[in-house]
């Protein structure tokens, strides 16, 4: 049974212990290009390096881009109710909570889709 991560750090544990967590890049990599935001995780990043080009990544975003931030959040079917929670008065805090809630959903769909095939 899916069981919802907690943070980052046991969400990126969770996916390499079930050894999905290049399935995990291989997804952060297809919803992003998707939403025309090139991104291209090497498989061989480290769950330490892939949260901080992440964070980075959604901060800029949600600074200078915020529609395509927006649809990107769409793309990836991050719910809406969740967002709308978070307290926008930290952009710093803000994008990594963001980036959390993008992780949970992009987790979801690979452990969904591995556990049902």
């Amino acid at each position: 049974m899916f069981v919802a991560p907690v943070n980052t750090e046991s969400l990126l544990a969770q996916a390499q212990a079930e050894t999905l967590y290049l399935n995990l890049i291989e997804q952060i990599n297809k919803d992003f290009n998707l939403a025309n935001e090139g991104i291209d995780f090497p498989l061989s990043i480290s769950p330490d390096e892939l949260k901080i080009q992440l964070h980075e990544k959604i901060y800029r975003m949600i600074q200078y881009k915020f529609a395509e931030y927006l649809n990107l959040l769409y793309i990836i079917d991050v719910p809406e109710n969740e967002i709308k929670q978070l307290d926008g008065s930290d952009l710093v805090i803000l994008a990594e909570q963001v980036v959390f809630l993008i992780l949970k959903r992009e987790w979801q769909k690979v452990w969904f889709r591995n556990y049902y095939k």
